[in-house]
């Protein structure tokens, strides 16, 4: 008769040691799984912000885009009548009224911040100032106007006639024949305390190819 052999029972620190190796890969496995699942949501969530900032800054650039399409051809048409660059012109007015956003050109058609006197004719604002080398609050009396148009049209006519104390203000804005000139000639003729006034308007016009209306 086959005698038949009897198994080996193994010590108590040897299953021990089994228990404690597999329970210590599965805290890993536990560990590396909630890493790369954090990792993934984490990933998710800046492709979903990524995604919402095109978005938003689509949107942006549409509303930006329909401005300037409803402006342009009135700047055009205005600034041939007084030899002036349209280009400037639509600049101006999306640096200084946010594209129409702000409460002055949505309220009252002002969309380059003209001061006003007349009490029936202007509103009185909250609005910033470039001042002794910094910004300040100030209130201030804005002019009203009727349409875009009627906003555009005092706008040119101000570099034609100039200002009350210099009829000659401008002069160096209406010999220019470029839209870099004209636009550092504004800072230079005092039409603006902003320094990076020039630098902004010329910016504008090249990411909007805003030199299309100058033809």
């Amino acid at each position: 008769m086959v005698k038949r052999r009897k198994n080996k029972k193994q010590p108590s620190w040897l299953i021990i040691i089994h228990v404690f190796i597999i329970l210590f890969l599965l805290i890993i496995l536990f560990i590396a799984i909630r890493y790369y699942r954090r990792q993934a949501i984490q990933s998710e969530q800046l492709r979903q912000e990524q995604i919402a900032r095109q978005q938003a800054r689509a949107k942006v650039i549409r509303e930006h885009k329909a401005f300037i399409q409803k402006i342009g051809p009135i700047a055009q048409e205005v600034d041939q009548e007084f030899a002036l660059l349209p280009s400037i012109t639509i600049a101006q007015a999306c640096l200084e009224s946010d594209y129409g956003q702000s409460s002055l050109s949505q309220k009252y058609n002002n969309l380059f911040g003209v001061k006003g006197t007349n009490p029936n004719t202007s509103a009185v604002l909250i609005t910033k100032e470039y001042e002794k080398g910094k910004w300040i609050v100030v209130k201030a009396r804005f002019q009203i106007y009727d349409s875009y148009e009627a906003s555009i049209r005092a706008h040119a006519r101000l570099f034609q006639k100039g200002t009350s104390w210099n009829a000659h203000q401008y002069r160096h804005v209406l010999a220019s024949k470029d839209y870099q000139t004209q636009a550092k000639a504004l800072v230079k003729d005092g039409y603006a305390t902003d320094p990076n006034y020039a630098n902004k308007l010329i910016k504008l016009i090249e990411e909007y190819h805003l030199d299309r209306f100058d033809k």
